[in-house]
């Protein structure tokens, strides 16, 4: 991810740290399409918050690989019923009500396994903060849907919004890095990521914040 610039990066920790409030706990979320830079955002948010945060990412509720299979979704992996949204949103819940004494351990996604990894993350209790970053924290999925359940269970979301262009440019690169061709990443990102990606612009209206990032 191209660097952001420090005024930025200083205001928007600023803002996170508002919501971290010793003796509560307050859920952050960072929304974008697939290459917009939300990891390295949130990481950095965190590492700003001295201490007051935890990242707990999407990713680690993907589907495992075997799983998607199975269900003939292998091919669309990334896609939002190639997650686990209803685990996302009960791990959430339990998040927004720390248990005094009790570690939550989270799952995370590793781009070198393409698996997700269960107990990766400990939470603990009285930490005031945990940043959330996805693809689909606006999506909206009707009134019982688990994507809107979601929503519902985090503060606030920024949406992060890069130019196309070197989003794009980004996301095959990232592919690359991790192993793949680089024309089967280029057709892997029109195919797939791109069609996702149009899924998550059309929530962007619904974020409290848009971050209009190498703009």
């Amino acid at each position: 991810m191209p660097p952001m610039d420090e005024q930025q990066i200083a205001a928007l920790a600023a803002r996170a740290r508002k919501l971290a409030v010793p003796g509560a706990r307050h859920v952050l979320g960072i929304a974008g399409a697939p290459g917009a830079g939300k990891s390295t955002l949130a990481e950095r948010i965190v590492d700003r918050l001295d201490g007051l945060a935890v990242l707990v990412p999407m990713d680690g509720f993907h589907l495992a690989q075997a799983e998607l299979v199975r269900l003939g979704r292998a091919g669309r992996k990334g896609a939002p019923d190639t997650f686990d949204p209803a685990g996302y949103a009960a791990l959430l819940g339990r998040l927004r009500v720390p248990e005094q004494g009790t570690v939550v351990y989270a799952p995370a996604f590793d781009r070198s396994l393409e698996e997700a990894v269960a107990g990766s993350v400990a939470v603990h209790p009285d930490i005031p903060l945990v940043v959330t970053e996805g693809n689909y924290l606006l999506l909206d999925d009707g009134p019982a849907g688990p994507w809107t359940a979601v929503r519902a269970l985090i503060d606030e979301v920024w949406f992060l919004d890069p130019d196309p262009e070197v989003r794009v440019r980004r996301l095959v690169e990232r592919h690359v890095r991790f192993g793949k061709e680089r024309a089967y990443a280029e057709r892997w990102v029109r195919e797939s990521d791109e069609v996702n990606a149009r899924l998550v612009l059309a929530g962007k209206d619904r974020a409290d914040l848009v971050v209009g990032q190498d703009r």
